[in-house]
């Protein structure tokens, strides 16, 4: 090779360059911002699902969970709005922040984002494992909102630009991963926080969430920011040399010149969020708006948030809904890894449908189960052999997310976005999904209340249309580099109509002669 790139097999051209340790590391240490928002998913519906926590704060709750006349509804006893505020106003703070992370992450850097994010996070940990009153735990909440906000806005951005486009995939999805392993972790802690006599295990389970975010905040100090923003923020040289040495060769003059053009382009942009509605950025947009919703309408985070509560509302006891848990995230990280090993071989639409398909089928199945065990009343126990598959197929639900939905809902829209709107992009992309993660948090126990084992329908149906939408709408974006992304709209049945041609010669997406040995 005379040197810059070459052509792929499907057209896009692949930089020269190789995976290097140092980028495997700051990959793997940017991911840990996974950790906070993996561990609040696991840790939040654990406690909440302890007598102790209950008692104090949700005396009301607690009475029904101990109702034992027989006369409360099954799919009713956990269902309290000021109890799912705990969880879900989180969310509504991280939704909010997510857009001042936006305007941090783009002018202060990526890596400025995520020590914010852990700062504010690390805070709001103590604050709840302190908390005496309902104001103090949902102060606290908020500040972890903040936290997440920050953390999700950054990362996934960072790792994109970070990663050569042959890994891309596989190293974004170190996000999830750590997603993954904060969820497990936080079941395991609250499976033996609960075991605590004395009452104070929730606080325990609460405050232990202060160590994933000082690994961020640590970790953080020592990243390099990512020759993207390096350029966008007027230092070119130091880019120049952070691309060496993340790519490991001295020929990065061809990828460094395309990131110059990228941010020349970007520069003509004064105003990211009006470009971002115009036409020719309409698919970004909408997959940027829809993946998000799509991926929390799956219906996941009914087995996250609540996933002891879930258990014990299906009959399981007190210890049998935690270690059910814990399986549920061993399964849940499990399955991560089949999704790391495969995106960047297979491509991303065949994990997107495959996974759809198995949640689908698997979701029916629990309706049925659960329809034919409690019926519309909500009376009966499920039997242990019931009880068994049921988990059994949940945790075949939650494989197949772990391996589509999961981690591609944040692989996707942080890699289809141009540099003049990537911020805005990211941005629109975290805050949809949480505030839908807000909804799903805060309606769930009322939903299964009033919806009974037809939820689980509801939610497969959502599958159904979004499976449908990936097959028509999403083109394939393996191997593309992340500059070169309007090459893969333009080709497109339905998004080329968006494309115009001049987006193919012109700006961050320009179609380079490459060199063919």
């Amino acid at each position: 090779m005379a040197g810059g790139g070459f052509v792929a097999q499907d057209g896009g051209k692949i930089h020269e360059g190789r995976v290097t340790a140092f980028v495997v590391v700051t990959a793997l240490v940017a991911a840990m911002g996974g950790l906070i928002f993996g561990y609040d998913l696991g840790i939040s519906g654990g406690v909440t699902s302890m007598e102790e926590f209950l008692r104090k704060f949700f005396p009301s709750v607690y009475k029904r969970m101990k109702d034992d006349t027989g006369r409360e509804n099954q799919y009713c006893k956990f269902d309290s709005q000021l109890l799912t505020l705990f969880t879900s106003s989180l969310y509504v703070a991280a939704l909010v922040a997510s857009f001042f992370a936006s305007a941090v992450t783009r002018i202060f850097g990526r890596k400025v984002s995520m020590c914010v994010g852990g700062i504010v996070f690390f805070v709001g940990s103590i604050l709840n494992g302190i908390a005496e009153d309902i104001t103090m735990l949902i102060i606290g909440r908020l500040l972890l909102g903040v936290g997440v906000g920050f953390a999700n806005q950054s990362v996934p951005v960072y790792l994109s630009e970070i990663a050569p486009s042959k890994i891309r995939g596989a190293l974004n999805m170190c996000f999830q991963m750590a997603i993954t392993i904060g969820i497990l972790a936080a079941n395991i802690v609250n499976y033996g926080t609960n075991k605590i006599k004395d009452g104070y295990g929730w606080r325990v389970s609460l405050a232990l969430a202060a160590v994933p975010a000082a690994l961020m905040i640590v970790g953080s100090l020592f990243l390099p920011d990512t020759p993207n923003s390096l350029i966008e923020r007027g230092h070119p040289d130091d880019a120049r040399a952070i691309l060496r040495k993340i790519r490991g060769t001295e020929d990065i003059e061809e990828e460094f010149q395309d990131l110059i053009d990228a941010s020349e382009a970007s520069k003509n942009v004064e105003h990211p969020w009006m470009n971002i509605l115009e036409p020719r950025y309409r698919p970004q947009l909408v997959i940027s708006c829809l993946i998000p919703f799509f991926q929390q309408f799956t219906g996941i985070n009914v087995i996250m948030f609540y996933a002891p509560v879930l258990f014990k509302t299906l009959g399981f006891g007190d210890d049998a809904s935690l270690l059910s848990a814990v399986i549920t995230g061993v399964v849940n990280m499990l399955a991560t890894l089949v999704s790391i090993f495969t995106v960047d071989k297979f491509g991303r639409r065949i994990l997107f449908l495959e996974g759809g398909i198995q949640m689908i089928a698997s979701q029916v199945a629990i309706g049925i189960i659960l329809g034919m065990t409690f019926g519309v009343k909500g009376e009966g126990q499920l039997s242990k052999s019931v009880a068994d598959l049921v988990l059994i197929l949940i945790c075949t639900y939650v494989a197949a997310f772990a391996w589509s939905w999961g981690p591609l809902g944040w692989l996707v829209p942080s890699e289809i976005s141009p540099l003049e709107i990537r911020s805005a992009g990211q941005a629109i992309n975290v805050s949809v999904n949480m505030f839908f993660t807000f909804f799903i948090g805060q309606f769930f126990i009322s939903m299964l209340c009033h919806m009974k084992f037809g939820l689980f329908f509801f939610f497969a149906a959502f599958v159904v249309a979004m499976t449908i939408f990936i097959y028509f709408f999403l083109p394939e974006t393996r191997n593309v580099p992340i500059e070169e992304m309007n090459r893969v709209w333009k080709t497109h049945w339905f998004w080329g109509n968006y494309i115009p041609d001049d987006a193919l010669a012109t700006g961050n997406v320009q179609l380079h002669t490459t060199k063919v040995v």
